[in-house]
């Protein structure tokens, strides 16, 4: 009974340890590019040039981008590719069906993923920093690409030419008296337009716009709260002192 149990404990140990395998590897810290103008600028028009091919942010008007310091003019000249109306939503003419016969899944919105995607292994920046900076090459993908963080993604590699190629190094140990592959880290195999530094850089910078766009509205709601505390803060004290100044007389 003992050794039955034995066994069974180092198995579900085994299948743990291959689930987590499968599920990728643990999340990167998302840099936090909130109140940074240039890195929110910056991750727009990589977002626009990049991402909206495929994938809409059908929640997001481009006059919003004004709230990142950009003028109406700027986004009309280099932001504007899909529509000549300033107020209109980041749309994509891609279908939906178009999509699946593409990809063989619709590409999802992007208006909020940032909010979405979060889980036990941090935030959806979080997430989606890691998913961009870890794709490498694998011929028996459909679509010559695929992801540590999430294995088996249909999205190709859309941003390879400025990361390069690469593929990841991975190191054997024995858990459980099973042999295991531990991810290790990247070999560059051929180089990108940009450098590894400047690749993540500019990985931070995407995802902190997405970020933005999922809460547009975020910055203006904490400096807000922060005031309000403040106020309150006062409030409470003034009371505290009117109150002592009625009752002191009082016995």
């Amino acid at each position: 009974m003992k050794k039955f149990l034995l066994t069974l404990i180092a198995a579900l140990g085994f299948v743990a340890g291959a689930q987590a395998n499968e599920a990728g590897i643990s999340w990167d810290k998302a840099p936090n590019k909130s109140n940074d103008l240039v890195a929110l600028q910056h991750g727009a028009k990589l977002f626009v040039n990049y991402c909206l091919n495929c994938h809409a942010a059908a929640y997001m008007r481009y006059n919003r981008l004004t709230d990142i310091g950009l003028t109406a003019q700027q986004i009309k000249d280099n932001l504007m590719f899909a529509t000549d109306k300033v107020g209109d939503t980041m749309n994509v003419a891609i279908t939906a069906d178009q999509g699946k016969i593409l990809y063989g899944v619709n590409p999802p919105d992007l208006s909020v993923i940032a909010r979405s995607r979060s889980g036990a292994g941090g935030s959806g920046s979080d997430y989606i920093y890691t998913y961009l900076r870890t794709y490498y090459r694998d011929s028996s993908k459909a679509t010559g690409w695929n992801n540590l963080a999430y294995p088996n993604a249909a999205m190709p590699h859309v941003l390879w030419q400025l990361q390069g190629e690469r593929k990841p190094v991975y190191e054997e140990r024995e858990e459980h008296g099973h042999k295991v592959a531990l991810f290790k880290g990247w070999e560059q195999v051929t180089p990108g337009t940009m450098t590894p530094l400047k690749y993540d850089q500019s990985m931070g910078d995407l995802v902190g716009y997405l970020q933005w766009m999922a809460e547009p509205a975020r910055n203006t709601r904490v400096r807000t709260g922060v005031w309000v505390l403040m106020f309150l803060m006062l409030l409470t004290f003034a009371a505290w002192r009117l109150n002592a100044a009625f009752w002191k007389d009082v016995k």
